[in-house]
């Protein structure tokens, strides 16, 4: 059986989610944000030596990061979500997942914490706004006719540029990226996706 430790509002519902669309039995584990804080319970730390998630247990390992646990899912149950190893799709599959919780989640983090300064933070601002801008745009700009970012169907880089998808669309930002719109509105109508928000919340 596979065990997924699942913290409401964050990352994590991506494996959910995945774990609903390839149809794998799965038992979640939810732990809840401090209502104060916002930070993750202590108990986390007992699962991950960061306190974070998502953690998947299988096969006796716990794994780590969302990225390796997307692989390593698709890989074993799904190998149609991932290119073939060696061609062009799989070289743009690789670099958009290392850009998912890389480049991506850069700037999208300083806009969060340094939007808790206040008024201190105000000088950081602009150039933020300009990265996310980067950033988003390059999202935008690679989105496949289909609505996809590798293959023409539902692909582990899709599992992970949804969260940096969402995070767009949170900020206001959806006429200006109306590719990006669309993707997410599409995946969040997917019935998998809905069963994962429904166990998990978002």
């Amino acid at each position: 059986m596979i065990k997924l430790h699942h913290l409401n509002r964050s990352r994590s519902l991506r494996i959910a989610w995945l774990l609903e669309e390839i149809g794998q039995p799965y038992e979640l584990v939810l732990h809840a944000r401090d209502a104060k804080t916002n930070l993750a319970p202590p108990e986390l730390l007992d699962i991950h030596p960061l306190g974070k998630s998502p953690v998947l247990e299988m096969d006796g390992e716990r794994l780590t990061e969302s990225a390796a646990i997307t692989e390593v899912l698709c890989a074993r149950f799904a190998p149609q979500m991932i290119p073939p190893s060696g061609t062009a799709a799989h070289l743009r599959h690789l670099e958009l997942m290392h850009f998912a919780e890389g480049s991506a989640m850069t700037p999208i983090l300083l806009n969060l914490y340094v939007g808790r300064l206040a008024q201190a933070g105000a000088p950081l601002h602009p150039r933020i706004a300009s990265e996310l801008d980067n950033h988003f745009s390059y999202m935008e700009r690679v989105l496949r006719p289909s609505g996809h970012f590798v293959l023409d169907d539902l692909s582990a880089a899709d599992i992970m540029l949804s969260f940096p998808a969402q995070i767009a669309m949170r900020l206001g930002h959806r006429e200006a990226y109306p590719k990006l719109a669309a993707f997410v509105d599409a995946i969040e109508a997917r019935p998998a996706y809905l069963r994962a928000v429904e166990k998990g919340g978002v």
